[in-house]
């Protein structure tokens, strides 16, 4: 079935903007705490947050940065859209993640966000890269390792829980390694910051 442009790129520029919502910034100032890209890593997202204020305010970032795609993405399958068009939104809500306007393009890893997007389109790949993270966070304590490893292991769990986003997943994952280019400087320098 062929996605007309006028259905998909509103859609896509409605992940866009949604994704370019950071969580942390909203859920640091509510919570009347130190910006996060002002500390820590100076990232605006989970990891970060946990670092610097602890697990109440980082679960918080994470619902709001895993949830913030979903309108968009929820009309891409009401729509009916096929699996790549799906894929376009949802990376469109990493890309505004990412690379938010609002913030001079100065955005998140995309982790958390990625994690909302996939328990949309594949959510077994969500749940199976989820428990990795949290598995490897526990064992080695480095966010940026946990990260790396669930974005690697998610093409592979796609390909046996999700064929048909084999692609779009592939394509997330490349987004989030280039997001941990730094981290994975500082994972060789050894000086990664813990959680």
């Amino acid at each position: 079935m062929e996605t007309p442009l006028i259905t998909l790129l509103p859609l896509a520029l409605l992940g866009y903007l949604s994704g370019s919502w950071l969580g942390a910034l909203t859920v640091c100032r509510l919570a009347g705490v130190g910006d996060p890209r002002l500390a820590g890593s100076f990232n605006p997202g989970f990891s970060n947050v946990l670092r610097l204020h602890g697990r109440r305010l980082a679960l918080a970032t994470l619902l709001v940065d895993a949830a913030k795609g979903v309108p968009a993405l929820a009309l891409a399958l009401l729509l009916g859209l096929p699996p790549w068009a799906q894929g376009v939104v949802g990376l469109a809500v990493l890309l505004g993640h990412s690379y938010p306007v609002w913030h001079r393009f100065r955005g998140g890893k995309a982790v958390a966000s990625a994690f909302g997007v996939m328990l949309v389109l594949t959510p077994g790949v969500a749940l199976v890269c989820a428990v990795l993270w949290a598995l490897l966070a526990w064992r080695v304590r480095t966010a940026a390792v946990a990260s790396l490893a669930s974005a690697a292991a998610a093409p592979l769990a796609s390909l046996w829980l999700a064929p048909d986003y084999v692609i779009v997943v592939i394509a997330f994952t490349l987004l989030v390694l280039v997001r941990h280019v730094l981290n994975i400087q500082r994972l060789g320098r050894g000086d990664e910051p813990p959680l």
